[in-house]
């Protein structure tokens, strides 16, 4: 049984690589509602920068450790791919509520044991980090569509492109990161399951190539592909992702209505400007300025699952939407790898 929580969340983050300093600085000085209390990491030099960099006394080795710290409230997961289903479902069976980063599972059997270890936990939040949801031109994008401003949306393209990686660390994470699409596209497919509102897949069938990293032949992987996803009230939908980019990362996409088109991130132009096509001319519009790629989103997702864990939110229907992205994600490398559709029923 849970114990009584105080107004103030308390955070125990797992995992404190690149992406988990991140969230951990935006815990311990960013978010109102929340208190960064403990880590936990195999690794000592990291327990060492967050003793040092942010004042937390309460360092593990173990998840397990921090799992049975009984002043943890949430547990922050900040680590890797492989390791999600079994950690969620550990933090959901010791009573604590759950934020993890994407995606859910690698595959949907494992998803469907975290949904179950979450019924056995009717009270308690877990939420998967998609932060495009809190991106300001991202939500800029979906109000117009939601507005009506586009018509009907019928035409879909999303990409993720990652710089030129010249000390080939993705080589060597690609066996246990469940495939190209699954882990540079699922960001991208949780969009189009938003800016659709959860609009089925019918069909999806995918194609990819190595075009600057043969290696990745040993786990079946590839450095280039595109899927394409027909949804149901005929929405077609595009996918591109890939690891070699030559003019850095960028994060896009273009929605397609009958009355105008709306894009974003095209070409790597910042994330506050949100571009409209409309009448054979271009409409460019600042949203919100800030520092860096999706910097201000990841802090918004962070204070959102602080408050939903203090309002009571356990957020269920976004856990459904990350199996629902799993699933495609799933269906993209089945069909890459068989060279075949892949329809759903």
């Amino acid at each position: 049984m849970r114990h009584e929580m105080s107004n103030t969340v308390k955070v125990g983050i797992v995992g404190l690589g690149r992406i988990g300093k991140n969230h951990a600085r935006n815990l311990a000085r960013r978010v109102r509602g929340g208190e960064l209390i403990a880590g936990a990491s195999p690794v000592a030099a990291e327990r060492e920068w967050a003793r040092t960099e942010l004042g937390i006394t309460k360092l593990y080795e173990t998840m397990g450790d921090l799992l049975a710290d009984k002043e943890v409230d949430a547990v922050w997961l900040a680590t890797p791919t492989s390791f999600h289903a079994d950690q969620i479902v550990a933090a959901l069976e010791a009573g604590k509520h759950v934020f993890c980063e994407k995606p859910l599972a690698l595959t949907l059997e494992e998803c469907k044991r975290v949904l179950n270890a979450a019924e056995k936990q009717p009270n308690v939040t877990v939420m998967v980090g998609f932060m495009r949801r809190y991106d300001p031109a991202y939500v800029e994008a979906k109000r117009r569509l939601d507005n009506g401003d586009l018509g009907k949306l019928f035409r879909l393209h999303c990409a993720s492109l990652d710089a030129i990686d010249t000390n080939g660390f993705f080589v060597q994470f690609a066996p246990t990161s469940g495939g190209l699409f699954l882990d540079c596209s699922i960001h991208d497919i949780d969009v189009a399951l938003w800016m659709t509102n959860g609009a089925k897949p019918v069909s999806v069938s995918a194609t990819g190539i190595r075009a600057m990293y043969p290696d990745l032949a040993a786990c079946h992987d590839v450095d280039t592909a595109t899927a394409t996803v027909l949804f149901e009230n005929d929405i077609l939908a595009t996918f591109h992702a890939s690891r070699t980019s030559h003019h850095g990362d960028e994060t896009s996409l273009q929605l397609v209505g009958t009355q105008s088109s709306v894009s974003l991130g095209v070409g790597g132009t910042p994330t506050s400007e949100v571009n409209v096509q409309k009448g054979n001319a271009n409409h460019c519009a600042m949203v919100v300025d800030f520092f860096a790629r999706f910097e201000q989103a990841f802090v918004v997702e962070a204070q959102a699952f602080i408050d939903a864990v203090r309002n009571g939110d356990t957020m269920r229907d976004r856990l459904l939407e990350a199996r629902d992205a799993t699933r495609i994600g799933v269906a993209m490398r089945e069909a890459l790898e068989q060279k075949k559709i892949v329809t759903f029923e």
